[in-house]
């Protein structure tokens, strides 16, 4: 059974591959200096690299699909604010997997790809936490949570709507 909305439970898979491929990608540059197999040692952070750039796809495609909703109770410009840094973090992390892909060639080819996986891995991360950011306030404060609740919060602060449970509407009608 899938969590609804499905967006904030995906969206947490590209904060952490995104935060733990400089670490892999560290560790495959030290363990191919220290005289690994550079092929081999390179496979952990292109896989991590794959899997961010597939997880940041899927943020991305829930995100616009449950956009609509949470526009009832959230401003259109802060939700193409976010959509915007989310798409750039998604054009990142898929062109830093087609450059970790690189990372398996031979040569100078390959290790000038391997350094700019490592350090394109660590732009990625301030990217993320920039949409991740901006995603918080959202829902923080903006209220983008309201939109799947029973009950709304007003840009002021002011809760309107339904009571979520029956209990609640009783105490409220008895007022």
């Amino acid at each position: 059974m899938l969590p609804n909305p499905l967006h904030p439970a995906v969206v947490h898979f590209p904060v952490v591959l995104a935060f733990l491929l400089p670490i892999f990608v560290g560790g495959a540059l030290w363990a191919i200096r220290r005289g690994a197999n550079a092929r081999r040692a390179w496979l952990l952070p292109l896989a991590v690299a794959i899997a961010l750039s597939l997880s940041a796809w899927a943020a991305v495609q829930t995100g616009g699909a449950q956009g609509e909703r949470v526009e009832r109770v959230v401003s259109a410009q802060a939700i193409e604010s976010h959509e915007e840094m989310a798409e750039a973090f998604l054009a990142a992390s898929a062109g830093l997997a087609v450059v970790a892909l690189a990372g398996l060639l031979g040569g100078i080819t390959g290790r000038a790809a391997r350094v700019l996986t490592g350090i394109g891995s660590l732009a990625v991360v301030g990217l993320v936490a920039r949409v991740g950011h901006s995603g918080g306030q959202l829902v923080y404060k903006y209220g983008a949570a309201t939109a799947y609740t029973t009950q709304s919060v007003t840009s002021s602060g002011e809760v309107v709507g339904k009571p979520a449970d029956r209990r609640a509407a009783q105490r409220d009608g008895e007022r």
